[in-house]
């Protein structure tokens, strides 16, 4: 497995597609931002589910919490199952999240990238895509780092996603 945390517009998404195509072996990628649109429309913008506020802020709650554990069991059988899977998170709260997937993963070998973007510049790409809340990717771009351990860190700021992707495949065994 390879689990690839970053804050919103860092270019995660871009180097995992990258990664796809660089990769010798074929692997599966899952997004959290897949699994955020795969939820009920109830559980956006609820106290139990997840909310965005206005100024980027992301909070999630026990429900939220709940079907995630759920998502990440399923992403881990399957690598279990022999997929070679890589996941594309953000850390909302650091440290803690990358404790969940240890706990998920177990003895299964993870190879830990974080993708680093200074927030002017994801702020920008933010503005650029359009379908996020402004802030958000200003709020994030240090602070899912926080606590959290990796293997290999890529920085997005001045370099594309196609050479962060020959750097951490580089790294995989």
């Amino acid at each position: 497995m390879i689990i690839i945390n970053g804050g919103s517009s860092a270019g995660k998404t871009g180097i995992v597609r990258c990664l796809q195509d660089v990769l010798p072996d074929p692997w599966v990628a899952f997004g959290i931002d897949s699994f955020v649109d795969a939820l009920p429309a109830r559980m956006q913008e609820a106290d139990e589910g997840i909310s965005f506020a206005a100024d980027g802020g992301v909070s999630v709650g026990a429900g939220f919490r709940e079907l995630e554990a759920a998502w990440r069991a399923g992403i881990v059988a399957m690598a279990r199952a022999g997929a070679r899977v890589v996941v594309d998170d953000v850390f909302l709260s650091g440290a803690g999240s990358q404790q969940r997937w240890r706990d998920a993963v177990g003895d299964l070998p993870v190879l830990w990238v974080g993708v680093r973007c200074e927030g002017a510049v994801a702020a920008g790409r933010e503005v650029a895509r359009g379908d996020r809340a402004r802030g958000m990717a200003a709020q994030q771009a240090d602070a899912v780092h926080r606590g959290v351990r990796y293997d290999v860190e890529v920085d997005t700021t001045r370099t594309e996603s196609l050479e962060c992707a020959r750097t951490i495949a580089a790294r995989v065994g």
